[in-house]
């Protein structure tokens, strides 16, 4: 085969992969900025700001997000691993009134540890398992975000602060791990309720002293 025959065919394989590139980010962004708004809804709003308000740029990235992470299938979550996070959840809650600071770093790694059971990217790769977040449970990957900010930040975070980031957390965990959940779309079982983000979880009151 000659020489300029192997480049031709090298320069018509790159047209067909960049091709198939520019065609799945059209498709991610079909019908504009409205398809991603309605798809990531606070997510974009967020992308946007960071991008200064330039959507053109935000929609470009959520779009790469979309291209990477859109086919991704969620691994089922079974009873028995249901039973079992909520209890570590309901753990960290608990934790939460003598250590709010390591219960904080707790619900962290379980959501990250959650997510990785379902299929999304693990091996300490956060950022990328938030991308792929964003795309399917986009309502509610802030409430993972806030957690892993206060849990690495160090003696930053106040009490308050970290509560809040956990009762957002809770908000993920719940879509993680609800029967009726397949790729951030829940579909309750007949006759069930689903339990708001904050169940169980209560603001920690002082010990009263006792009188001498």
């Amino acid at each position: 085969m000659s020489t300029g025959l192997i480049i031709l065919l090298i320069v018509i394989a790159a047209v067909v992969v960049l091709g198939a590139a520019a065609l799945a980010v059209g498709r991610a962004r079909r019908g504009g900025g409205a398809g991603l708004k309605r798809r990531f809804g606070p997510e974009y709003e967020r992308t946007v700001a960071l991008h200064d308000g330039d959507t053109k740029a935000a929609e470009r990235e959520l779009a790469e997000r979309v291209e990477r992470h859109g086919d991704l299938r969620e691994r089922p979550l079974d009873h028995e691993g249901r039973e079992r996070y909520a209890a570590r959840w309901t753990a960290v809650q608990e934790r939460f009134v003598e250590s709010p600071r390591e219960a904080v770093a707790e619900a962290d790694r379980l959501l990250a540890e959650l997510a990785a059971v379902r299929g999304y990217p693990d091996d300490g790769r956060y950022e990328e398992q938030l991308a792929a977040l964003s795309v399917h449970h986009a309502d509610h990957v802030e409430g993972y975000r806030q957690v892993h900010r206060v849990a690495n930040d160090g003696a930053g975070a106040g009490t308050e602060e970290m509560r809040t980031a956990l009762v957002r957390a809770r908000e993920l965990f719940d879509d993680l791990t609800s029967p009726g959940t397949h790729n951030g779309r829940h579909r309750p079982a007949a006759g069930t309720a689903r339990k708001p983000a904050a169940a169980g979880f209560h603001r920690s009151r002082p010990k009263e002293s006792r009188a001498s």
